[in-house]
């Protein structure tokens, strides 16, 4: 695998006039701190429009951008933003985003959620052939050096993207800022989700509908795969298309990743999660006392559980809100920390009682495997774990932690022995067949290589070659 692999949170604002720009960037990027915990960034251009100001860091949103920076921030047309999940390789300040590029063709900066699956051999492209030096070891970068190269070609930034989708391959996600232009793009197949909304004469662009709510802004759509859209300073906007590929998006984020408030291609995140809990129930009913969800994303696909079985919906767990998801942490042993110091089991509603536990997925099964005990110690009688995912038994290529068949305990095990390691008295997983039928009735299809080892490209290197039919 390469050595960066990344799930992140993108954003950006272009108005008419002068706004607090800087101020809602960072309430956004707190609406989207879900997607990335490691690091936040925000550029804008200064009020002559002629220089760019980044501020970025490692950690949090809230501890980067503080009440002083805010209030010193200026008002500006235009700015935009990154929350950074590194999944491999160093958490240092050179590999947060926004990329910023200075140049005699273009100055502009570069957000960036998604994984380039060809991105070692386009960095040893450049360095061999033109002597390119790299300051980070992220795929922005080499997204910026491919737009500056398009440049003398094209003429126009969003030209230059255009062309970078014949380039570049895998999952992207971009919100390119210049002085006076903003620009969307996603990949042909759409892997990771962008939409555009309204706030007032401003246009704003975020990976989740979730942002919008938080600023006050209006949904208004989702960026096409495949689509460039670039909205100018004047109000006005403009979309260039390239030919899509067959579409694919991951459908972890409508499992974990996407807030559940959230609308991702024009699905409720809230209600994809209350039918994969209605499945697991058809799928398989089980006598038991109560239903219960692991904090937090399984907690929509638990209420939907016990609506379609009729057993009683409770808490199993009294959470600390002030550790981050253990999912997204960068090491196993901060992974294992942090399960045990934000979830307690709640005696008082599980000792005694035969409890369907119901989780998003199992990945390493560590993390199943000390939630398990931990309710074995509060006295539950009977634990069946219900998982509202097939088992993951490939690697996904195109932006989320699961980077190796080494690391995924569905591969070197049956759901038997994978129920007896974690301590439960029976497993299921929610079919494959019955998780893709909730987008039934829209455009949507969804990659699912990470259940099934097939992907809906070629991934170059990786020595994948199978293909959705």
């Amino acid at each position: 695998m390469r050595k960066l692999n990344e799930e992140c949170g993108v954003f950006g604002i272009i108005a008419q006039t002068p706004q607090p720009c800087v101020h809602l960037s960072a309430t956004a990027l707190l609406a989207l701190q879900h997607r990335g915990q490691e690091g936040a960034g925000i550029a804008y251009f200064s009020d002559d429009n002629e220089s760019i100001t980044c501020k970025k860091d490692v950690g949090l949103v809230t501890e980067i951008f503080d009440g002083n920076f805010l209030q010193n921030a200026p008002d500006t047309k235009i700015a935009c933003g990154h929350v950074r999940y590194s999944t491999t390789g160093s958490n240092t300040v050179e590999n947060t985003q926004p990329i910023v590029t200075h140049h005699s063709r273009l100055t502009f900066a570069v957000c960036h959620n998604g994984n380039i699956t060809n991105a070692d051999t386009l960095r040893g492209k450049m360095v061999n052939e033109r002597g390119a030096v790299f300051y980070t070891t992220n795929d922005s970068e080499i997204i910026s050096k491919i737009i500056i190269d398009n440049m003398l070609e094209t003429g126009s930034v969003e030209k230059s993207v255009l062309a970078l989708m014949d380039i570049v391959e895998g999952a992207f996600s971009l919100v390119i800022m210049t002085k006076d232009k903003l620009i969307a793009a996603r990949d042909p197949q759409g892997f990771r989700p962008l939409c555009v909304g309204k706030y007032g004469d401003a246009t704003v662009i975020a990976s989740e509908t979730c942002a919008f709510d938080s600023i006050g802004a209006e949904y208004v759509r989702d960026i096409l795969p495949g689509e460039i859209c670039c909205f100018k300073s004047d109000g006005t906007s403009e979309s260039i298309y390239h030919k899509p590929g067959p579409r694919a998006l991951c459908v972890f984020e409508m499992i974990y990743f996407a807030r559940p408030d959230s609308y991702v291609d024009g699905m409720s995140v809230y209600k994809a999660r209350l039918e994969m809990g209605r499945a697991l129930a058809r799928q398989c009913p089980t006598d038991a006392d109560i239903v219960c969800g692991v904090p937090e994303s399984g907690f929509d696909a638990a209420y939907g559980y016990s609506m379609e079985s009729g057993l009683p919906y409770g808490m199993a767990f009294v959470r600390n809100r002030y550790v981050g998801r253990s999912f997204i942490l960068p090491s196993q042993g901060g992974r294992a920390r942090a399960v045990g110091l934000k979830l307690n089991a709640l005696k008082a509603s599980i000792a005694g009682k035969r409890v369907v536990l119901v989780d998003d997925s199992i990945v390493r099964g560590t993390t199943s495997a000390r939630i398990i005990k931990s309710l074995r110690d509060a006295g539950a009688k009977e634990i069946h774990l219900r998982i509202s995912a097939p088992p993951f038994i490939a690697p996904c290529y195109f932006g989320v932690d699961i980077d190796s068949k080494d690391n995924l305990i569905a591969n070197k095990y049956s759901v038997e022995e994978i129920c007896k390691q974690i301590g439960a008295d029976s497993l299921v997983y929610l079919d494959i067949d019955e998780l893709v039928k909730i987008t039934q009735g829209t455009d949507v299809k969804y990659c699912t290589g990470c259940f099934t080892d097939k992907y809906p490209i070629n991934v170059s290197g990786a020595g994948k070659k199978d293909k959705f039919d």
